[in-house]
């Protein structure tokens, strides 16, 4: 028999809250989103969606409570259309506020404390965020989350509109330690990015830096910090896991396997279907 294909997984951080939204896409027509609780070391799986959530297009409130999320639902049947941008509590998809896109060309949106930036579809939400468009940049969930272009990540070309052309690299140094995490995009400049666990179309590669030395982190499809220093991780193979670093030794104090899980839609609870 054939293995089951591994769980392709992003996840976004909350800036301001030990928490951590969760995007799972398998088999290929569904997408799940989960809640990873770093303080309660849990993982709360929420809803299923049979159609597609673009994760990089996605973001998470400062506060770790609203999602915006963009998907495509080729069956969806509603006024707002099969592709379209909506805010929900996390972990759950029950859309607060939502509204149509043109297609799957969007950049979807991110919150922000700004009152100057808002969207023109999304009038002012009842939360201390507004919406605005995400950049076209690669890693831009990532440079709003405290990531900076490393030194030699080559230039963008002034024309590339969709940033598309160059295999940028990134880097965020360890809270309170020495290490420094890096990822870089691995796909042909000027060409696809790849598929096979790519999120997105970005197929990416992890190193960690620590004493002068670069180790790869092959295992990985996602990373990065928490704000006491552990290295939050998940695996090509489908695992959510906290790394902690203490003498110099690595070791695992969280672990979830989300190969496991199948999809199993069910509605959202009373309180995430309202503000």
């Amino acid at each position: 028999m054939t293995p089951p294909v591994p769980p392709r997984i992003y996840c976004i951080t909350a800036p301001e809250a030990p928490t951590v939204a969760v995007f799972r896409r398998g088999p290929t027509n569904w997408s799940h989103v989960g809640q990873w609780d770093l303080a309660g070391l849990r993982y709360e799986p929420g809803a299923w969606l049979g159609g597609r959530i673009f994760p990089r297009r996605c973001d998470l409130s400062p506060d770790g409570r609203f999602l915006s999320y963009f998907a495509h639902k080729p069956s969806a049947t509603w006024e707002l259309g099969e592709a379209y941008v909506a805010v929900s509590k996390l972990p759950w998809l029950t859309a607060l506020h939502a509204f149509p896109t043109c297609g799957t060309w969007t950049r979807g949106y991110c919150f922000t404390k700004d009152p100057g930036t808002s969207a023109d579809e999304v009038p002012e939400l009842p939360i201390p965020y507004r919406l605005q468009s995400i950049p076209a940049v690669q890693f831009a969930t990532e440079l709003r989350r405290g990531w900076a272009e490393a030194p030699d990540s080559p230039p963008r070309d002034p024309r590339d509109v969709w940033d598309q052309r160059r295999n940028a690299r990134i880097q965020k140094r360890q809270p309170g330690g020495h290490r420094v995490l890096c990822v870089e995009s691995t796909g042909h400049a000027g060409g696809e990015f790849g598929t096979e666990q790519a999120i997105d179309g970005l197929r990416v590669q992890y190193s960690l830096e620590a004493d002068g030395q670069l180790t790869l982190l092959n295992d990985l499809q996602w990373a990065d910090w928490d704000g006491e220093g552990r290295l939050l991780v998940a695996t090509r193979t489908g695992r959510l896991q906290i790394r902690h670093f203490a003498s110099k030794r690595e070791h695992t104090v969280f672990e979830e396997d989300l190969a496991l899980l199948d999809p199993k839609p069910v509605p959202a609870p009373d309180w995430a279907r309202h503000w």
